[in-house]
């Protein structure tokens, strides 16, 4: 059996925490770091997640909601109903932030996986490790503006 293949990423912004947390939960926020998706759920944990592109409204991420802790943990589950794979439990992945105050700011700390237990989860990896990057530099950017 291989080792769990996780995501892992931390950065600190330079925002309260407060200002962080809100960022990962309102749409009007989340379309400028996360790939112009906004979240289409009520945030309760077990209800249903749909990452939809505020432009052209097409889901391009859909889960469920795991953990909602305030300023705290935000987890969901994550698959791309566009990517080919069958939609089976054992295809998703589970996305998790944790927030927490440091001096100058916020670290955020994202977790993606287990990669070695989805259909090729290394390229989903690969793609992941870049699309990560990406989101997490610019919320920084959006934050720190």
């Amino acid at each position: 059996m291989n080792p769990p293949l996780v995501y892992n990423r931390e950065i600190i912004i330079n925002a309260d925490i407060q200002k962080v947390w809100d960022a990962l939960i309102n749409p009007e926020l989340t379309k400028h770091y996360m790939f112009g998706c906004i979240p289409i759920t009520d945030w309760k944990v077990g209800s249903s997640l749909i990452w939809r592109g505020a432009a052209d409204n097409i889901d391009y991420v859909t889960g469920t909601v795991v953990s909602f802790v305030p300023e705290d943990t935000l987890a969901f589950t994550v698959f791309d109903p566009n990517a080919g794979y069958k939609d089976i439990p054992e295809n998703h992945l589970t996305s998790t932030y944790k927030l927490s105050s440091v001096p100058g700011g916020t670290k955020v700390h994202v977790s993606q996986g287990d990669f070695n237990k989805v259909e090729n989860g290394e390229k989903r990896f690969i793609e992941a490790e870049s699309g990560w990057k990406m989101a997490l530099d610019a919320l920084a950017k959006v934050l720190e503006q």
